[in-house]
């Protein structure tokens, strides 16, 4: 449903994409997992056709975004990262006035806007001000506007930003009800527990380039059955390099390690080198094979970074 091949884009120096492909298949749900910067807004921007790359290709439903621009708006629902609302307007009024833009008639733009308030629970409140909203609600609404012409193509950009558990749970059902009905999703979070619970086949993105992608399980086999343990402390790379002769050395520098270990014992023989060698040990940390563990193996740090 969804190919790229090799976008890049720049502003002046500052590389966004560096040439990423991939292709997403017609009622999955694809997800870009990165830190905020990696590339993930420019991505979907670029598929929505809100923004031109400087080279490579991105074809919809075997069209050109290119060239068949408004062909593609037709079939396809956005959600951007920032909410695309009118405040002085009510939930219902925008709901009218985006849907008209999308070519609905005024009978289905009526109904298609109950169809989408009734889905995400804001029926009582859709004719007060967007502004007296929260920000649970207003993520709602902003999703509704994405859904209200029934798109085959969805792309949304951190969609549960800074909302409550609560309201992040409403809006993740609906993706997936969107996804079990056949809908091609692209969806974008720093979210692990997102990417795992909803996604199909994940992409980890980061500094403008695809590391790794597949599902959760091939992701995961990147780092075999091995626990990733990390330890800081007072030492440098020197002092403890000789104490790594068979351990699988992930990442060594001054005052930080990244071992890869098969059993408990291992740390406690590790640790026990540390501390006869009058070395200080600030703290340990253990990441069983997960989508964290895969992301720290790829990109050296941990996601909240």
């Amino acid at each position: 449903m969804i190919k790229v091949n090799d976008i890049a884009k720049s502003y002046g120096d500052v590389t966004a994409l560096g040439g990423i492909s991939f292709e997403v298949r017609e009622g999955e749900i694809f997800g870009f997992l990165g830190p905020n910067g990696a590339g993930k807004t420019t991505t979907v921007s670029i598929i929505s056709g809100l923004l031109l790359a400087d080279s490579g290709s991105v074809r919809i439903a075997d069209m050109d975004i290119r060239k068949d621009s408004r062909k593609i708006r037709k079939i396809q629902g956005v959600v951007p990262q920032e909410i695309a609302l009118y405040e002085e307007l009510s939930g219902r009024e925008n709901l009218h006035f985006w849907g008209s833009l999308y070519g609905l008639s005024s009978k289905d733009v009526r109904d298609a806007a109950e169809r989408v308030l009734e889905l995400v629970g804001l029926t009582e409140r859709a004719n007060d001000p967007v502004r007296t909203y929260s920000g649970g609600m207003k993520r709602r609404i902003n999703l509704c506007v994405g859904l209200i012409h029934r798109p085959r193509v969805l792309l949304l950009d951190e969609p549960t930003l800074g909302i409550d558990p609560q309201a992040r749970l409403n809006i993740l059902d609906i993706i997936k009800q969107e996804g079990s009905g056949g809908t091609t999703v692209i969806y974008t979070t720093h979210y692990l527990e997102e990417a795992e619970n909803l996604c199909d086949r994940i992409a980890i993105i980061d500094h403008g380039r695809i590391l790794a992608d597949g599902t959760l399980q091939e992701l995961t086999d990147l780092v075999g059955e091995d626990d990733i343990v990390m330890i800081t402390g007072d030492f440098t790379d020197q002092q403890v390099r000789p104490l790594l002769n068979d351990v699988k050395v992930e990442h060594l520098e001054d005052a930080s390690l990244r071992v890869l270990v098969s059993d408990s014992s291992a740390i406690g023989q590790l640790l026990g080198r540390f501390f006869s060698a009058g070395i200080h040990v600030g703290d340990v940390s253990i990441k069983e094979p997960s989508l964290e563990s895969v992301f720290i193996k790829l990109t050296g740090r941990e996601l909240r970074d």
